[in-house]
C-alpha cells in the first residue's frame, strides 16, 4: 500500500529510473525503517490483548524428557504460548503495508513464513490439546520439506534468470560451482535445517527472539547491499535484482521481535511457540539462498548451529558410548543444569549472536 501510494503520488520517481542503482525507487531505505517501526509498534500495542487472548486457549505445558529439566521450569507452567501468531501477524500486516507485493521475493516470503506458520501452529496445538509433545518427527519435518520443496521449485524457477543465481559461493575465495537442479534440495536443507536451528534454540526466555532480532538485522543489510548494483560491485558480492525488497520483510521481522521481546524477556508473559520458530528460522534460511550467502548464515546464525550441533553431539554420544558429553542438550539447557542463570545465559548467547553478525557483514569487506 505505501509502496503504491509513493509510486503513484509522486512523478518526479520517473526521472530517477535512469540514475538509480537500487532495485527500488520508491525509498527502499525509508520504507525498510517504517516497516521496522510499524512492526514494532503492531507488536507492543497489541501484545497485551494477544497475550490476554492466549492465555485463554493455549498455555504452556511443562513436559519435556528430562525431570530435572521440567522442575526447572515448573515455574513457566500454562504460561500462554503461541505467541508466534501475533508475531508472524505482525510481519505479514506490515509487509502488506510497506513492501512491493509485485515482487517475487516479497510474495515467496510471504508464502513461507505463512506455510511455515501453521505448521508451527498445528505442532503447538497438539502438544496443547493432547499428551502428545506435539507432532511427531517425521509429521513436522514432512510439513517442513513440503514447504521447502514447494518455495524451492519456485525460487529455482526465478533464481536461474539471475547470472549468479544458482552459484553457491565460497567467502573469501574466488571458488563457486553451478548447482543446477541440485539448487532445490539444497534450498530445501537451507530452510529446513535454519527453521529447525530456532527451534532448538527457543528454550529461555528470550533466547532465540534476541538472536534472531541480530540475525534478521544481518541479513536485512545484505539484501539491501545485494539488490543495490554499485555497492554490489563494490564488495564482490552477487547482485541479485530484486533482493532489496526482502530489507523490508526483515525490518518488519527486526521490529517485531523487538516488540515481542517487550514481553517474552525473562520472566516471559507469552512464550513465541514453534508457530513462531519455525517460519522465522525458515526466512532466515530463505534470506540466504535469495542473496547467494548460505556461508555467511552459518556464521550470522552461529547461535543456533552450535545448539543443533549440540544435541547431535548428545543423541551420537549417547548411542555410541553410553555416555553424555552434555548435562542436557541444547547447551543453553547444559549452562542452565550447570546452575547458570537464566537471564544471564540469555544475555550472554546475545551477545555472541550480535558479535557473530557483526563479524559476518564485515566480512564483506575482505572477500
Amino acid at each position: 500500500m505505501l509502496y503504491w501510494l509513493i509510486q503513484h503520488q509522486a512523478p518526479f520517481f520517473e526521472k530517477l529510473h535512469g540514475v538509480s542503482t537500487g532495485d527500488s525507487r520508491v525509498f527502499l531505505t525509508g520504507r525498510t525503517a517504517v516497516a521496522a517501526i510499524v512492526s514494532f509498534l503492531l507488536a507492543w500495542w497489541f501484545g497485551p490483548a494477544a497475550i490476554h487472548w492466549l492465555k485463554g486457549r493455549f498455555r504452556e505445558r511443562i513436559d519435556s524428557a528430562s525431570q530435572r529439566l521440567n522442575e526447572l521450569h515448573a515455574a513457566k507452567q500454562a504460561t500462554p504460548t503461541m505467541g508466534g501468531l501475533f508475531l508472524v501477524a505482525a510481519i505479514l500486516g506490515t509487509t502488506l503495508l510497506c513492501g512491493d507485493l509485485q515482487n517475487v521475493f516479497v510474495q515467496q516470503a510471504f508464502v513461507l513464513l505463512l506455510a511455515t506458520a501453521v505448521i508451527g501452529g498445528i505442532d503447538d496445538w497438539v502438544k496443547i490439546r493432547t499428551r502428545r509433545r506435539g507432532l511427531s518427527v517425521r509429521q513436522k519435518l514432512a510439513g517442513q520439506l513440503a514447504v521447502a520443496g514447494l518455495i524451492g521449485v519456485w525460487l529455482y524457477v526465478v533464481q536461474r534468470d539471475h547470472p549468479d543465481g544458482l552459484q553457491l559461493f565460497v567467502p573469501f575465495s574466488s571458488w563457486s560451482m553451478a548447482l543446477g537442479g541440485l539448487y532445490i534440495t539444497w534450498a530445501m536443507f537451507v530452510m529446513v535445517g535454519a527453521s529447525n536451528g530456532v527451534n532448538l534454540t527457543d528454550g529461555l526466555d528470550g533466547l532465540a527472539g534476541g538472536c534472531l532480532v541480530f540475525a534478521g538485522s544481518a541479513f536485512l543489510v545484505l539484501c539491501y547491499l545485494s539488490g543495490h548494483r554499485l555497492f554490489a560491485e563494490y564488495l564482490s558480492i552477487p547482485h541479485i535484482v530484486g533482493a532489496g525488497e526482502l530489507s523490508v520483510v526483515f525490518g518488519a521481522m527486526v521490529g517485531s521481535l523487538l516488540g515481542f521481546l517487550w514481553y517474552n524477556c525473562f520472566p516471559a508473559a507469552v512464550f513465541m511457540g514453534d508457530t513462531g520458530s519455525l517460519p522465522l528460522g525458515a526466512f532466515l534460511g530463505y534470506g540466504a539462498l535469495v542473496i547467494r550467502q548460505e556461508f555467511l548464515l552459518v556464521v550470522i546464525g552461529g547461535i543456533f548451529v552450535i545448539e543443533t550441533l549440540s544435541v547431535m553431539a548428545q543423541v551420537a554420544s549417547f548411542k555410541l558410548t553410553g555416555k553424555r558429553v552434555l548435562a542436557c542438550s541444547p547447551l543453553h539447557n547444559h549452562y542452565l543444569f550447570r546452575g547458570e542463570h537464566e537471564a544471564r545465559i540469555v544475555v550472554r548467547f546475545w551477545i555472541v549472536s550480535a558479535l557473530l553478525a557483526l563479524l559476518a557483514v564485515a566480512s564483506l569487506k575482505f572477500q
